[in-house]
């Protein structure tokens, strides 16, 4: 892959289980927050889902749209948008109902000396959505940030691990699944809670700014020695999927990579593919940001898409100068300053 058009195309290629998943999927499927990085390529997998499952279900996508041309992108894919404010709650309140809901509005980078937005979008906000999609089920994106840095010996936090999040950011993640359990239970509605880290493409992620750091000749923190990673479509289609898995109270689920993978060793591996010497500062720590996705494996099975094939993927990327989002994941960090 060297440009956004096959990278999309390989992103929005569904599995046979998706197809069938979309299939048997009662109702219309809304994505409020679509405009993320995430948003629009899990939008045009459940589409192209549903045309190959040849049912009758509108994909809607939610967002504010307030820039670009990603409106009218969706609009061609067959996806029907709605621009509105989530915050507004005029506006909100004005979304038609349907019965199945993917939440992927939040706020992270900025966070700090913007507290209080975070804390709007990522706590108040749930509340708003679960007061008017209480007869949905709803799929809440969260993050692995929620758990505190884990001994790498233990291969990471599994669902049942105390939570321990670090800053304010993560914090606001936790308050958003304690807001939707709240309503969950109080309405009867069925959630899960989708506890992702990293989620990876070609334009963003863990691995591109590993690789790019080794292809530029600039030095790699070791400090947060191990990372999770997933393919973005993979991720995604765990993510619609997870509509199946709905319980109430919510389910939990972790989601990435099956592998405690070496930030080194990842250096190392692009350093081979670009013929140059990795540069490192300061040294591994007993402890990284980790999940064990054991259970969405289980549940849902192991993503389609190797860590191997995705080294390759973002070294042939780099090297031909594939276009990047300039969106760092920051996940080196220590303290939870976002």
């Amino acid at each position: 892959m060297r440009t956004i058009q096959e990278l999309d195309q390989k992103m929005i290629h569904p599995s046979d289980q998706l197809i069938q998943c979309m299939a048997g999927m009662d109702g219309d499927l809304m994505i409020l927050g679509v405009g993320g990085k995430m948003g629009p390529s899990l939008a045009k997998l459940a589409q192209k889902a549903i045309e190959k499952a040849g049912v009758e279900k509108k994909v809607i996508g939610v967002s504010r749209f307030s820039a670009g041309s990603l409106q009218s992108e969706l609009q061609e894919a067959g996806i029907e948008t709605i621009a509105v404010d989530l915050l507004n709650d005029q506006e909100l309140q004005s979304l038609p109902s349907v019965k199945n809901v993917i939440f992927m509005a939040g706020q992270k980078f900025g966070t700090t000396g913007n507290e209080s937005l975070t804390w709007a979008m990522n706590t108040y906000l749930p509340g708003r959505v679960a007061e008017k999609f209480r007869e949905s089920r709803i799929v809440s994106f969260s993050t692995g940030n929620i758990y505190p840095l884990s001994p790498v010996l233990q291969g990471g936090s599994s669902e049942d691990a105390t939570v321990g999040p670090v800053g304010e950011y993560a914090q606001s993640c936790l308050g958003r699944e304690r807001i939707f359990s709240y309503f969950s239970q109080k309405y009867d509605i069925p959630m899960l809670h989708f506890r992702l880290n990293y989620a990876i493409d070609m334009k963003y992620g863990v691995l591109l700014e590993i690789a790019k750091a080794v292809y530029e000749r600039r030095s790699l923190d070791l400090r947060m020695g191990q990372v999770n990673v997933i393919w973005q479509g993979d991720a995604n289609e765990m993510a619609i999927r997870s509509l199946e898995l709905c319980s109430t109270p919510p389910q939990l689920l972790n989601v990435t990579g099956p592998e405690t993978t070496s930030v080194r060793w990842l250096a190392e591996q692009f350093a081979s593919r670009f013929h140059v010497e990795p540069v490192f500062v300061n040294h591994e720590q007993d402890t990284a940001l980790l999940s064990n996705a054991s259970k969405a494996h289980q549940l849902l099975g192991y993503p389609r898409v190797s860590l191997g094939q995705m080294i390759d993927w973002t070294a042939e990327w780099v090297t031909a100068g594939g276009e990047t989002s300039n969106k760092p994941t920051h996940f080196q960090e220590r303290k939870g300053e976002f």
